[in-house]
């Protein structure tokens, strides 16, 4: 005797009858009570993981929470939005993280109808705590000096003012060193009524691969060059030296003895990639400023 079950056999009969609500709303509190005993249980594993890490230091990984969103939308199908996954799981990541010890994210916002709080408690958590500041440098100072574990900054212009370009600051590469770790909104398409604002995440550790995959995690790197460097040049000199360029911001202050430039490139660069020895028209090395998880596409995930 076969041990299959015919699908026929499974289904209801006509004399069965359909799930009362009470007993749809009984299966919902078991579900609700299983969902929180795991809950409880992540807590006691992300406890644990915490032991493993450096003392008095709260680990912020941006790469990893990318990779585990990644993940767990491509196992996803039904009716649940698959931006709700994302929604979770970012206060998932939030309330975690304040497990390990103080969790405060420095937003610079110099006009709050900018959105860029909103979009740090968006990816940060509802209840984290915010410090507002009206110049990226004394968000960045919060990191610095460690009052803060990440900033919140605005997405760098090519013609923005000399004071609000605060990625210029990274190339020095002072102590304890601040990389970009990652990219804001990381959901598309925005919901109506949603943050807007585009802005990166600096951190006083470096970045995180998101991805052992190609094309999921893009790079940062700052260059000094002479004052006379033509984008074109620039672009020419990369593309030879192997990278993969989306984009080039150009500043030229003037009186100023060296152009300054960002560039956006495919991958995740270490500070030992020889590609940047490659580089040989610039005033001094290449730095590189940090890295992010390529943000998710809604329509796609």
């Amino acid at each position: 005797m076969s041990s299959t079950l015919d699908p026929a056999a499974t289904q209801a009969s006509p004399t069965q009858t359909s799930p009362t609500l009470a007993q749809l709303r009984a299966e919902l509190d078991g579900i609700d009570d299983a969902i929180h005993d795991l809950l409880m249980r992540r807590g006691v594993v992300v406890e644990q993981v915490g032991t493993h890490g450096a003392k008095g230091r709260v680990a912020i990984r941006p790469g990893r929470e990318a990779n585990i969103l990644r993940r767990l939308l491509a196992r996803h199908h039904g009716a649940l939005p698959a931006r709700l996954l994302v929604r979770i799981w970012r206060e998932l990541f939030a309330a975690t993280t304040s497990m390990q010890g103080s969790y405060v994210i420095a937003v610079c916002e110099p006009d709050p109808a900018e959105g860029f709080v909103q979009a740090a408690r968006e990816h940060f958590g509802a209840l984290t705590p915010m410090r507002r500041h009206s110049t990226p440098a004394q968000a960045i100072g919060e990191v610095s000096s460690g009052l803060a574990i990440a900033a919140v900054l605005p997405m760098p212009q090519e013609q923005e003012p000399y004071a609000a370009a605060w990625w210029t600051a990274l190339l020095h590469r002072d102590e304890p060193r601040i990389h970009v770790v990652g990219r804001l909104p990381f959901w598309a398409p925005r919901s109506e009524g949603g943050p807007q604002a585009e802005a990166l995440v600096v951190a006083a550790v470096p970045p995180d691969a998101s991805s052992a995959e190609p094309g999921q995690d893009r790079s940062l790197i700052g260059l000094e060059l002479s004052p006379d460097a033509s984008r074109a040049r620039l672009a020419g000199a990369l593309a030879a030296a192997g990278f993969d360029a989306a984009s080039i911001i150009l500043r030229r202050e003037q009186g100023d003895p060296a152009a300054q430039a960002l560039v956006d490139v495919a991958g995740l660069v270490a500070d030992d990639d020889t590609r940047l020895s490659a580089l040989t028209d610039m005033l001094r090395p290449p730095v590189v400023l940090g890295a992010y998880a390529v943000p998710l596409n809604g329509d796609s995930a």
